[in-house]
């Protein structure tokens, strides 16, 4: 291959296509191969035109034939610069691989515009000496998230393979993710499914919405709930994610008549319990473990906020 690393900041990662990747697309296959931690990232990156077969520039749909020359001038990765902070962790679960933390709310996962400190990312880099770097430099070892102000678990991967094998099963929607909610109003049914695709607001570019018309980016998004007790005007759900959509459960939630508690942004302003942040907690996690191969299973209570809140409703009720 003819390319040429100019730029001290690429690095060069080239792959000859077997037989049996043979029609495959482009993105596809450089995700099968761990070029990026998610397909969406590998297309931008074929976006900027530095991946190449056969020495041309190839678009994402681009099907692959045996013995294809692919050549990709990635960015290398960066030296962090993210300042390690001593905060504490609620560690659930550590080995050489991954890390799994109960992330209190009111703790953004990783830093952004307004929040550079305090964040997991910080308290991670303070707790651990190395992380996966596929996240990039403000997202090391991040694999999924949670909102700023939902508490619950959190899977952390510390090298790069334990990254890749985490976010495919996260694409492959095979990790499970269950939720417990306590939402406004009344549900009729002890369990249903909420299908209804999610895009950003064309109103409010900062939120997401529910979008049923063609002429606006949508993606699909599935939430299964099941009603684990009932108050007079609220009830306790517990969710579980099909899809992973930005906000979506809130989002959902929201969409049906019953959104979450202290959930400001999608629901309302003001509750009678003084709470001031969702009341959404990540409760139970099911997934792979990218160095075993074995199932392991988390799970996590509501923190005492949570839990406060229901006493006195139970206490009514």
């Amino acid at each position: 291959m003819n390319d040429k690393i100019t730029n001290p900041n690429q690095q060069l990662r080239e792959f000859l296509v077997n037989p049996g990747d043979s029609g495959k697309r482009l993105d596809q296959y450089l995700f099968a191969a761990g070029l990026s931690h998610s397909r969406a990232h590998i297309q931008k990156l074929i976006k900027t035109d530095i991946v190449k077969v056969n020495g041309k520039v190839s678009k994402a749909g681009h099907k692959l034939r045996e013995n294809d020359k692919i050549s990709a001038l990635v960015p290398a990765l960066v030296k962090l610069e993210i300042k390690a902070e001593n905060i504490p962790l609620n560690i659930v679960y550590e080995d050489k691989d991954i890390l799994v933390i109960n992330k209190p709310a009111g703790m953004v996962s990783h830093p952004a515009p307004g929040h550079y400190e305090g964040t997991l990312v910080n308290a991670l880099l303070h707790h651990l000496k190395d992380l996966s770097g596929i996240g990039g430099v403000e997202r090391p070892g991040i694999v999924h998230r949670l909102d700023k102000d939902t508490s619950g678990l959190m899977m952390i991967a510390k090298n790069d393979k334990a990254h890749l094998s985490l976010a495919r099963q996260i694409k492959d929607r095979t990790i499970e993710k269950k939720y417990v909610a306590l939402v406004h109003g009344k549900i009729e049914k002890d369990e249903g499914v909420i299908e209804a695709p999610i895009g950003r607001s064309p109103r409010h570019r900062k939120k997401m919405t529910v979008i049923r018309s063609d002429k606006l980016k949508s993606k699909e998004a599935v939430t299964r709930y099941k009603v684990i007790r009932r108050f007079r005007n609220y009830a306790l759900l517990e969710l579980t994610l099909v899809t992973g959509r930005t906000h979506q459960i809130r989002v959902h939630l929201a969409s049906i008549g019953n959104p979450v508690v202290g959930d400001s942004v999608y629901g309302r302003a003001s509750n009678e319990f003084g709470i001031k942040r969702q009341l959404l907690h990540a409760a139970q996690l099911k997934f792979v473990h990218p160095g075993t191969g074995k199932i392991i299973e988390f799970k996590a209570d509501v923190p005492k906020d949570f839990e406060a809140v229901i006493k006195k409703l139970t206490a009514a009720s």
